[in-house]
């Protein structure tokens, strides 16, 4: 059998995601030589099979809704709405296939070294750490490996996806079928955008959360405002129900849950599964080099270091929270640190914002009401209803809430939670203003354009200081 060739890079990054392709650039903006190793498309899940597609099938429901709800802006439509599910979901395909492709070109221009194939971790030669790619006759050298490998769709073991009835949120990205009826399990950001989609796409869902509360890490105020307009909208939601068993059948599935110390069933054409994720360390052999990890996830440092030198750990398969843009910044911070860029800050996980796509939006950044009073935290709390927004009105949308908390001593912001159209676009400022440590003070008197669904942040604002105005 004939001696792998070699060849040597100053950083081999596992994972071309969100978080492994931005390192791969900057890596080689600051002058290193960098290979990436992808095992599948790049963009990885965020781009080929979540952020991306879920987002274009979303505007695909938003269209449909839009289009049955024409009376209310003045208009009328001769016949009725046809949904091509089939096209739905090849537009939605061809979005992630054209951004994919958008990082192709990124890797070339960069002068990124692409590999495809499943990488695992060598030994130690001569200062550089092997990787090793399968059914490859290459191995990579290097003195800095960045671990980049996501994560995956975490299923209780007692459900079985199987890709034509229980889906997760993969194989119902590929789902071409029309549907009918819908049970969700789990009502995280995946679940609800899932059971937002169906249900606008004219579909009977059902959403079944283990917790008392929907959007579980969402602040209260926001996930009660949530329920009530998926109510409204005919979605059933069950809560406090934990799913003991999904059975198949030639027509559908079969849920059945404990709630309250009772038994029942629900039943759907299908049902996906959406109770969380998992990292991706499977395979990459860290047992034998020594990375610790802990509940599925690689352990790092504030600087993404693992515990053994020269390997790096970014994105989701370092645990929560599971977004793209964390995975993308704490590639920065790993890839400044490895080449020892001055002012490196570590990422502050309170301030990453959080977004949910659903109709409507929710956006969140910071502490909940919830979590300020348990740190025994001096709070102050303002809320606007876009009920009172100029904007929201003229535009039909005028359900949902800003909410912002301060710590009452200090001014500090230290939360702001959304739930309203496009909120998630809303969210930025408030990150910038937690980025650049602004006080009540700034943000009260800053001018905020009219007629803007941004106005809201402001009031809500003032609200919090008993200087509000519009409500």
């Amino acid at each position: 059998m004939a001696t792998p060739a070699t060849e040597s890079f100053d950083i081999v990054v596992i994972g071309g995601g969100p978080g492994g392709y931005v390192a791969a650039i900057r890596a080689s903006q600051l002058g290193a030589s960098v290979a990436i190793v992808e095992r599948e498309d790049m963009g990885g899940i965020c781009l080929n099979w979540g952020c991306i597609p879920t987002k274009a099938l979303l505007k695909s429901a938003e269209v449909r809704h839009t289009m049955n709800n024409l009376d209310e802006y003045g208009m009328r439509l001769n016949g009725t709405v046809d949904i091509d599910m089939g096209a739905v979901m090849a537009r939605s395909r061809r979005v992630a296939s054209q951004l994919s492709n958008g990082i192709d070109h990124l890797m070339r221009k960069n002068k990124v070294r692409v590999v495809k194939g499943s990488a695992s971790l060598g030994a130690l030669r001569d200062a550089q750490r092997e990787v090793i790619i399968a059914d490859s006759s290459t191995i990579l050298l290097a003195k800095d490996v960045i671990l980049a490998t996501g994560a995956r769709a975490h299923c209780p073991s007692h459900i079985k996806p199987d890709g034509e009835r229980i889906l997760t949120y993969r194989e119902a990205l590929s789902n071409d079928r029309g549907i009918t009826s819908v049970v969700v399990v789990g009502s995280g950001a995946i679940g609800i955008e899932f059971a937002s989609f169906y249900n606008d796409m004219g579909a009977k869902v059902t959403v079944l959360e283990m917790q008392e509360q929907i959007l579980p890490v969402e602040d209260a105020d926001i996930a009660t405002a949530a329920r009530k307009q998926f109510e409204k909208r005919g979605i059933a939601i069950l809560t406090g129900a934990s799913v003991s068993s999904v059975k198949t059948g030639q027509r559908g599935v079969s849920v059945t849950y404990q709630k309250g110390g009772k038994t029942d069933k629900v039943d759907g054409e299908i049902t996906v599964i959406a109770t969380g994720i998992t990292g991706n360390i499977d395979g990459l052999n860290l047992e034998r080099v020594g990375v610790k990890t802990e509940g599925g996830h690689i352990v790092t440092d504030p600087f993404m270091a693992t515990n053994i030198a020269g390997i790096h750990a970014i994105g989701d398969v370092t645990g929560a929270p599971w977004l793209a843009h964390k995975a993308s910044h704490e590639a920065m911070i790993c890839v400044n640190s490895i080449m020892g860029q001055k002012d490196v800050h570590p990422i502050a996980k309170v301030a990453v914002p959080g977004c949910t796509y659903c109709r409507p939006q929710i956006a969140s950044i910071g502490l909940t009401e919830a979590a300020a009073q348990a740190a025994m935290l001096p709070i102050k709390i303002g809320k606007f209803s876009f009920m009172a927004n100029g904007k929201a009105i003229a535009i039909g949308e005028p359900d949902g809430m800003v909410k912002t908390i301060f710590n009452a001593e200090t001014g500090e912001l230290i939360g702001a939670h959304l739930i309203g159209p496009e909120v998630t676009e809303m969210i930025q400022g408030f990150a910038i203003a937690m980025k650049l440590e602004t006080t009540e003070a700034e943000l009260m008197e800053t001018i905020f354009p009219h007629p803007t669904l941004s106005e809201a942040i402001h009031e809500s604002v003032l609200d919090a200081y008993d200087r509000v105005i519009h409500q």
